[in-house]
Parts: C-alpha cells; sequence; structure tokens
C-alpha cells in the first residue's frame, strides 16, 4: 500500500515538474504589434480579423454533433444481440430509432434542416 502511494505522489511530481516546464518554454518572450497582428502577407489587414459566423452552418453542425454521437450509441445495439432478450434488444432499439425520428422531424419542422430560404 505504501508503494501505492508513493508511486502516485512521483508520479504526480513528475507531472506537475513537466507541466511547469512546458509552460514557461512555450510562452512568447517578445510582444511587439507585428506578432499580434493578423497575417495578410506583410501588408495591412483590409477587414476585421474577426468576421460574423452564420448561425445556419452553426445549427447544423449542432444537429450533425447531436445525430452523430446517438447513432454512435446506437451501434453498440448490434453487438449484444447475442448476449440479451430479443424482445427487450427490440425495444430498446425501437425506442431510440423513434427518439431519433421524432427529434428528426422535430428540426425538419423547425427549418433548421432547410439550406436556401
Amino acid at each position: 500500500m505504501i508503494i501505492l502511494l508513493i508511486a502516485i505522489m512521483i508520479t504526480l511530481v513528475i507531472s506537475a515538474v513537466v507541466m511547469i516546464l512546458a509552460s514557461l518554454l512555450a510562452k512568447k518572450t517578445i510582444m511587439d504589434r507585428e506578432k499580434n497582428s493578423p497575417f495578410e502577407c506583410g501588408f495591412d489587414p483590409k477587414g476585421s480579423a474577426r468576421l460574423p459566423f452564420s448561425l445556419r452552418f452553426f445549427l447544423i453542425a449542432v444537429i450533425f454533433l447531436i445525430f452523430d454521437v446517438e447513432i454512435t450509441l446506437l451501434l453498440p445495439l448490434a453487438m449484444i444481440i447475442n448476449f440479451s432478450n430479443i424482445s427487450a434488444w427490440a425495444f430498446t432499439g425501437f425506442v431510440f430509432i423513434i427518439i431519433l425520428l421524432v427529434g428528426l422531424y422535430h428540426e425538419w419542422n423547425q427549418g433548421a434542416l432547410e439550406w436556401a430560404y
């Protein structure tokens, strides 16, 4: 038990030392106007570096992430078919797919899936 505590303490100390050294070595030492300015081939920038972000693209990206995570949760369902009761497996799969379809219908009904107005 003592050996485990000593190993954990040594690991924490080494990790802290590495993080502190990385933080000190990675800092910019010289801050000047040229390094802090946006890069446009050496010329003065023509516009703002902060352009407005398309809300439509953001909504599509969030919808993609939600459905992508749900599909990754659905994939293991095929792997457990041999280890579970077939009626419980089918019920779980159908409920999950119904939840996906209701979410898709809601997003479609709200107009979030329309590419052009």
